[in-house]
């Protein structure tokens, strides 16, 4: 059977390209093998029911221990606990019933479904007695669980861990989702009691994550691609496509799979270009697969936006690891660490988030006729900065209090509603590249028009050093670009200046040089 991209549910090794997931989460066996309760947190989409049934099948084949996989998915949007730990009851007796060495133990007989108290702890209790082998249970998806059964379903397993002495109860469990151990905790401590030392989730050392792909790891697995089918991926390709996604593994599937099937429906003696990775990553950003629909989703929640916002404002802002909320948006994957500065975690996912957050605006654009289209700004083959940026300030002096309005991200509405309306001028012919990191306490944006590229730095006004030491910062960006002309824009949103005073045109021209201050 010929070996495909896979971008939907877990990978197999006969089927799929694909990489031992253990390698990028080890010591499990380990953990097993010392009878630990454990937590393996990681993003959406990054390989976690992989790594388990991978675990699952190394574990059987080694002969020490049942191995029981069991994933909580169908117990999602279940809110009474009264209802949902029958429901994980049931479902490890799917479980039980259908797997090859424990279906003919019984599993769950007679047992009393209105105890939810009590049902979980008793029935695996009851099945471990029966066992001639330890148990290793692998809970997948467990953060479907409501707040009720999520408690509820901790309580029983821990009475379980602290009296194995006594009664049979599961030798390891692993609870597979995507929050820390901490949240678990939270959740518990929420509702009342803490977990003390004795609890099997106490354990912050061994609450595991399952990192993204090297750069040497995606070498291999393209090589598997090469092996089978002969076309060839030149390093530079897998370089760009590591930039793109930073190693994430359902992204760089996806590119793979956009490039071998749709862009070059499979013809395998064509080499795979730069320029193809690039269409595949422009196609995926506008696609919004679900995954990235569903991670985007997350942009709602206060806890993400608190996290989000001045990312985008580029502001100074550390935040401590033990910070819940922004270890939450660092566990589901939307943004990582960088030389203490906090970045989007990827590429793809920065340029997703943008268009994510200003997309109602991009629409009512394409519906203003009385903008100019692309045509207009056009003039000897460049783009007309000076129109372009003009029109927008009027729009901006006219429409600037009813559309930010519209926002949840009030405090970044300027630089999401200036980048849609760009947006919609380059979409004929160009992109916009975007820097997003904290701690710059500005956005670099540089268009790239027909061959040109145009640097663009936006900025909040938060006092009277603000225009000197934008331009500084701006006339940095431009040599990094070697460009010799740039726009720094700043948005006043002091309540009591007059448009007359935030809305002005200022040119600094020097013989290395020039650099446009537009005010907003």
């Amino acid at each position: 059977m010929k070996k495909i991209f896979n971008i939907a549910g877990p990978c197999y090794p006969d089927e799929h390209y694909m990489l031992p997931a253990q390698a990028r989460c080890t010591g499990l066996n380990q953990l097993i093998d010392q009878k630990q309760y454990f937590v393996i947190h990681a993003a959406r989409q990054s390989g976690k029911t992989t790594l388990l049934l991978e675990l699952a099948q190394q574990l059987k084949e080694a002969g020490d221990y049942y191995v029981l996989y069991c994933s909580l998915e169908t117990v999602q949007g279940i809110t009474d606990v009264k209802e949902g730990i029958p429901a994980i009851v049931k479902k490890l007796k799917y479980e039980v019933e259908f797997h090859e060495q424990l279906a003919d133990y019984p599993f769950a007989q007679n047992a009393d479904y209105s105890d939810f108290t009590t049902i979980l702890l008793k029935v695996v209790s009851q099945f471990c007695k029966q066992l001639d082998k330890p148990l290793v249970i692998l809970f997948d998806e467990v953060d479907c669980l409501s707040n009720g059964t999520l408690i509820s379903f901790l309580r029983q397993l821990r009475n379980g861990y602290i009296n194995r002495r006594r009664i049979p109860f599961a030798h390891s469990i692993a609870l597979v989702g995507l929050r820390n151990i901490r949240d678990y905790k939270s959740k518990v401590r929420g509702d009342g009691e803490t977990l003390r030392s004795a609890s099997p989730f106490n354990i912050v050392a061994d609450s595991l994550t399952l990192r993204n792909f090297t750069l040497e790891e995606l070498v291999h697995l393209y090589a598997q691609h090469t092996e089978q089918t002969g076309q060839m991926i030149p390093f530079n390709v897998i370089e760009k496509i590591y930039h793109e996604t930073q190693g994430q593994p359902w992204l760089i599937n996806a590119i793979a799979k956009e490039i071998v099937v749709k862009i070059l429906k499979n013809d395998f003696s064509e080499i795979i270009n730069v320029e193809q990775v690039e269409q595949a990553a422009q196609t995926i950003i506008l696609r919004r697969d679900t995954h990235i629909d569903s991670l985007m989703e997350r942009l709602k929640e206060t806890r993400v936006q608190k996290i989000i916002e001045p990312l985008i404002l580029g502001k100074t802002q550390r935040y401590d690891l033990l910070d819940d909320d922004y270890q939450y948006v660092l566990d589901l994957g939307l943004v990582h660490e960088i030389d203490k500065n906090i970045a989007p975690s990827n590429p793809i996912y920065g340029e997703i988030i943008i268009r994510t957050l200003n997309f109602r605006s991009q629409r009512e654009f394409e519906d203003i006729d009385s903008l100019p289209k692309t045509a207009a700004y056009l003039k000897d083959g460049k783009l007309d900065m000076k129109r372009l940026l003009s029109d927008f300030q009027q729009f901006w002096r006219e429409n600037s209090e009813i559309w930010t309005e519209r926002y949840q991200y009030k405090e970044a509405a300027p630089h999401l509603i200036l980048q849609a309306f760009l947006q919609k001028i380059i979409n004929s012919g160009g992109d916009i590249s975007r820097e997003l990191a904290g701690g710059r306490r500005r956005l670099d944006l540089c268009l790239h028009f027909k061959g040109h590229r145009y640097p663009i730095e936006l900025k909040l006004r938060y006092s009277d050093k603000t225009y000197q030491e934008g331009k500084k910062q701006i006339a940095g960006y431009m040599d990094t670009l070697n460009c010799s002309e740039g726009w720094l824009i700043i948005f006043d949103k002091r309540k009591k200046t007059t448009w007359r005073k935030k809305i002005f045109w200022k040119t600094d021209k020097t013989t290395e040089r020039t650099i446009h201050l537009v005010g907003c």
